[in-house]
């Protein structure tokens, strides 16, 4: 009788350290990925005109224009290029916005 016990416990050892192996790869490789991913998202979803940002390649532009799928950058007075919006690695600064944008973005909120 003890041994029959001893013997199901070990059948489900590896099952148990399987179950725990992809526990721990979801929570340390996955989750994160898909927060970066999420994060990248909303980054190239509110790129505006003005925001000056650096492309995956390195290249600092200033945007001048945006369509669902690519954004137009200003790389040199008068040269501009279109990219896809992945492309966009990251925002370096912000552009400003107008008094009258801010205060109805404010009433906005409030509302």
């Amino acid at each position: 009788m003890l041994l029959a016990q001893e013997n199901s416990a070990s059948n489900f050892t590896p099952i148990l350290m399987i179950v725990l192996l992809f526990g721990v790869m979801y929570f340390m490789m996955i989750r994160p990925q898909q927060k970066r991913r999420r994060e990248a998202a909303s980054m190239q979803s509110s790129l505006g005109h003005g925001d000056e940002v650096v492309t995956i390649g390195g290249l600092y532009g200033t945007v001048t224009g945006v369509d669902d799928e690519t954004v137009l950058l200003e790389v040199a007075p008068g040269v501009e290029t279109r990219y896809a919006r992945p492309a966009i690695a990251r925002v370096v600064t912000k552009a400003e916005q107008p008094a009258e944008a801010a205060a109805d973005d404010a009433d906005a909120i409030k509302e």
